[in-house]
Formats: C-alpha cells, structure tokens, sequence
C-alpha cells in the first residue's frame, strides 16, 4: 500500500492538500512487518528517481523510487527500512535528457548544515507543547484592537559567543531565554523572526529559500526551534515569521528546473525570472505549486505555533513588470501588468490561513499603492490581517534626515500619513532595510552634532509611537546602535555603557510601556475616532501636537512633541476639555538625558483659546523636547 493514496494525488492535483506536507518528504511508517521511512517526491517530469543516502551508502542504484497512481500526477514514492532518523539523504533525479541531478527534498523538515546541501530525516512530531494558555487566548478577541509592537530580530546577529565554533551563533535555546528576557523587560508585545526558513547563503539575510519546510540548522534542530517558540509563548510574547513565496535561489541543490525542466517556477523566463534579483520566481497558476506555498505556510502556523507571517517582496508577486525592463515581461489575458494568477493565490491563501486559525495575522510587505491590501476579498481585497507602511517610512525618514532649520518646509512629511491612514490597517516600519547597505543605522540618519542626534532620534520616535498603526522597530535601534547591522557580527550591546545610548534605550522602553497600558495608543488605529491634530500646521516651529482616544474616552493622551532646538519658556497648547492634564512623560527628565528642568506633573487647562480649542495649556518646552499627557 503507497502511503501516497488516490486522495492524496487528487487533492494536491487541485492545489486543496492542506496537510501535504504530512505526505511529500521523508516520514516514518510501516510496511508489512518492517519499520522504516517513506519517501515521497513529485517530479512529473523525470524519468526515474532514486533516494540516495547514509542509509544506503549514497549507492546510486540501491533505492530506486516507483511512480505512484496515476501516473500522471508525478509523485514519486520508496519505502526504506534501513533509514534512520539523523541520516543524510538526497533525491537523485534522472531527467528526460539522461542528465543527473541531486536534488534536496523540497518538504524535508530539517537540513544539513550550509555549506551542506542535503536534507536530514527527521521526525517532528514528538515535542510536546506547553503553550495551551497562549494559544487559547489567540483566538480570543478582535487582534485589530490589542497592542501589537513588533521586535524585528535576526538569530544569527543577535548576539554571539565569542567561540569560533559553529559560528558562535546562540542555539534556539539560549536564544530562548536571552530574547525573551530583553523583551519583556523592554515591553514589546511580538517578534519577528528573520531567515527561520532553510536558506544556503548566509549574506541573503534568509529571503532566498531553499527549504521551506525546514527551520534552519544554523541554531539547532526542528525540536530546538519549536522549544523556542514554546518559551516565547509561555512568557506571552507572539511570533511573527518571515515568509518568502516570492522568488527562490537557482542553488543547484534547490528547486530551480527541480527535474530537469521548469517545475516550481514559470517556463517563460520573462515571467520565471528577476533579472535584478538572479532568481526564480514561483509558478502561481499550478496547483501542485500553490498546494506547496501554502502548505509551508500552514506547517509554520499549525505545527510550530507561529502567530503570524510576514509576507515579502508582495508588490514583486503582484506585477508582472516588477523590476523589469520593456521586452522583459509578459502582460496578462486583458494587457495588463497584474499577475492574476498571484492575486488569486493571495485571496485563497489569507482567507485560508485566517479562517483556519482565529487571531493569526498575515502581514503584506508591500510597497505600491495597490488598493485594499488588507480588504475583504468580497470587496476585490487581497485579505491580509495588515500592510507595511512603506510611504509613512520614507516620508519619515526623509523628514527626520533634515537638518532641523529645513522642517518648517517639509512639514507635510510627518502629516501625510493621517490623510490616508483609513485606506488600509498599517503597521508602522523601521525595519533591517532601512539600516543595511550604507544606508547607516537609525542614529547615523539623524541630524546635529553628538547630543543632538540622540535628542532627534528620541522625538522621531515618540513620533512613530504615537501615530497611529501598529509599530515595528528593528534591533538595535532601540538603543541607537551607531554601526549599520551587518549579518556577520553581534550588535553593539557594549555601547550601551555611554549614557546617550541608555537614554534612549530607556525612552523607547517607556514609550513601549505607555503604548501597551494606555488602549488610546492601540484600540482605534484605523478610524479618525482614535485620533485627532491638535496642530497639524505648526510648520514654521516644527511642534508636532495631537491626541490619541481610546474608546471609552478615559485616559485619553495628548502628544507635544518639538522638532527643533528651539526654546519656548511658555509654549502654549490647545485641548480639547478642561480635565487636569497629568505629565506621563517627559524628555527633559535626567533619565532620558534632559536637563531636568520638569514640566509641571499636573497641568489644570484655561479658558483661552489656542489652536481653535476652547482651552488651552502652557508650560516650558525645551529643545526636542516630548511631552505626554493624560486626561
């Protein structure tokens, strides 16, 4: 009996195998009386397989695999009683043209070590999870009104030991307790991991894949990995992935012309390649292809618990003519730019994974202006949970670049955002692109000299954690690492002994604990009913002042926030009642590096009009100085 059965082949053949990866790969059964591993491979196109591996000496001619009915599926299957769990293996592919290709399991669940390329057997089915309470709870409740504050982190670059060995890279497990300790004493809700997925070169950053299915063996095995997330969970930090169904690397070993032909990616070139990128891209009309993609996604979430994936490179998948010249592309049935068959795939894939699993959050790294990215699929959207606010990051970026004497023009930059922030459910990003390539890290953009930059950092920032959308900040930042990130080295946690750097390690993490205690800074992102400018117009000071409402009207906050190095000994604000403002944070205090001259910590409003409110408040405002009230 194949452990492939007719129901399988249908089902994958329709692209609705959602547990495929329960079956294509290397899994433990039984055949007759002996105990053993199945081998199962869909290469429709060659002319026949082997499985080659430890178990049998890689001996070319000792495991040849036989075609499961029908034939015309493709799908390969052996069983082999020698396999053990641990072994090396490799598929040797023989294609139409008598060529030999030695080929990783597309579904294997663990991988060797780079610069090895074979798959490993490997059973991931024995660990007992302890995260009930955690996973009970995300289906609780509407995602869209909770915090959600995002660590994005890399593994490898995190920290490392000062050995040699394996890179000197933390296990998944110290990983574990090292991580979960920094996020729970700076207060952010999430992670986000990069490069988890199987990838060959280090210096991709893991967003050229070649094992899907496979957390990567840099820091330990599937079991390892599972370990970590299980430890996040049980200290009530989520996880979001990294996820890459845009393209993948031609690595010989990889899935590029898999059995001899074009299988996972397009035929034509002009639509199966990136000329910028040197890769191919996935094939989103076959259904096999579609059925691999997303039963990688729903291994990662059902299976290893992941709360949510970030999507890359969407725009990429969206348009035919991404990154490629006139002559380099083909437009689709009606003419047009738009892959029809990747939007589809993004409807089935976001309803799929959503509807299965309550409280998880699919996230488009998105960076056009392609309308209702996280719409319902009934309105013509694409259904993700939310999108990266790519235009928001730029402009903030640029403003915050400028040297304070220029912002009175550039105004509009910081404003901007609040015209469309209804358009789409936005997470706000300064993410690892915005730090790599020459680009410096978040200090090195600021303006000024030594203390200035700090100060800048500090009120860009408190900028981004009041705005509405959910935030996400890469590590590092958060202590305002000088160097840019580089994959190859720790951070530089030893900057943390200079006072400037734990300044503003100490105001991010108190704008982190102001933004997870107060539901105003959360619970109505998306509506005009949870914000509202005090002075949207304030260009000629560069005094940014608004305030953020939570539902029930209590504990409303008002942000002041001056962008210049300006002094005003009695900078008069409007608001909008006569409640007593009560200070919850201020930069001028001795922690965040201030001169300690304070704010009066209750401010009773006047009957004087300011910035058309009815009342208004005044109090001295200090170079780049950051206020926040509650009322």
């Amino acid at each position: 009996m194949s452990n492939f059965t007719d129901l399988d082949g249908y089902l994958f053949g329709q692209g609705t195998h959602y547990d495929i990866y329960k079956k294509l790969g290397a899994h433990k059964g039984k055949k007759g009386k002996d105990n053993g591993f199945y081998f199962d491979v869909w290469a429709p196109h060659a002319s026949k397989v082997a499985v080659i591996g430890e178990f049998n000496n890689w001996d070319e001619t000792r495991n040849f695999m036989q075609r499961v009915e029908p034939e015309s599926q493709g799908v390969f299957e052996a069983f082999v009683p020698e396999a053990k769990e641990g072994q090396l293996y490799k598929y040797l592919i023989y294609t139409e043209d008598g060529e030999k290709l030695y080929k990783a399991d597309p579904y294997a669940t663990y991988a060797e070590l780079r610069p090895g390329t074979a798959s490993i057997i490997y059973d991931n089915t024995k660990f007992k999870w302890t995260d009930s309470s955690w996973m009970k709870q995300r289906k609780s409740g509407n995602f869209w009104e909770k915090p959600l504050a995002i660590y994005e982190v890399h593994p490898g670059s995190w920290k490392r030991h000062p050995r040699e060995e394996n890179d000197g890279f933390y296990s998944y497990k110290e990983f574990a307790h090292s991580l979960t300790e920094y996020v729970l004493d700076m207060g952010y809700t999430h992670v986000e991991l990069m490069g988890i997925s199987e990838y060959p070169f280090d210096g991709s950053w893991g967003y050229q894949v070649t094992g899907y299915y496979a957390p990567t063996s840099r820091y330990g095995t599937p079991d390892d990995f599972m370990y970590l997330i299980n430890y996040l969970h049980k200290n009530g930090i989520g996880v979001i992935l990294d996820w890459v169904p845009a393209h993948f690397p031609k690595d010989a070993h990889g899935l590029a012309d898999f059995d001899g032909r074009p299988l996972y990616e397009y035929a034509d070139p002009k639509k199966g390649e990136h000329p910028d990128w040197g890769t191919k891209i996935f094939n989103y009309g076959k259904s096999e292809v579609k059925n691999f993609l997303i039963g990688s996604a729903l291994q990662w979430v059902e299976h290893y618990h992941i709360d949510g994936l970030r999507v890359d490179a969407v725009a990429s998948m969206l348009y035919l003519d991404y990154g490629k010249k006139p002559g380099q592309w083909i437009p689709n049935e009606h003419g047009g730019n738009e892959n029809l068959e990747a939007i589809e795939f993004f409807k089935h894939i976001n309803t799929l994974i959503r509807g299965r699993n309550p409280g998880v959050v699919m996230i488009a790294e998105e960076s056009t202006a392609w309308p209702k990215i996280t719409g319902d699929v009934e309105d013509g959207g694409l259904n993700f949970s939310y999108k990266w606010n790519m235009g928001w990051m730029h402009d903030f970026i640029d403003y915050m670049k400028l040297d304070p004497y220029f912002r009175k023009d550039n105004h509009n930059k910081m404003t901007f955002a609040m015209s469309y922030n209804e358009a789409e459910r936005y997470i706000l990003v300064l993410s690892h692109d915005e730090v790599v390539h020459l680009k410096g890290s978040m200090l090195a953009k600021m303006p000024g000299l030594e203390v200035d930059k700090y100060k800048n950092l500090m009120a860009g920032y408190a900028f981004m954690m009041g705005h509405p959308g959910k935030k996400l900040l890469f590590m590092g930042q958060d202590f305002a690492q000088g160097t840019e990130w580089s994959e190859a080295r720790e951070l530089d946690w030893y900057v943390l002994d200079n006072p400037n750097h734990r300044h503003v390690s100490r105001m991010f993490k108190k704008l982190l604990h102001i933004y997870r205690e107060y539901p105003a800074m959360y619970e109505q992102d998306v509506s005009w009913a949870g914000f509202e400018w005090i002075n949207a117009n304030d260009g000629y000071r560069s005094i940014f002042s608004f305030v953020r409402k939570s539902k029930s009207g209590k504990n409303d906050l008002l942000f002041v926030i001056n962008m210049t190095p300006m002094n005003y000994d009695d900078y008069r604000v409007g608001v909008p009642t006569n409640r007593k403002l009560k200070l919850i944070l201020d930069s001028e205090n001795k922690e965040y590096g201030g001169n300690g001259e304070k704010i009066p910590e209750v401010i009773i409003p006047r009957k004087e009009e300011c910035d058309g409110r009815e009342y208004s408040a005044a109090f001295p405002l200090a170079p780049y100085q950051i206020a926040i009230f509650t009322y």
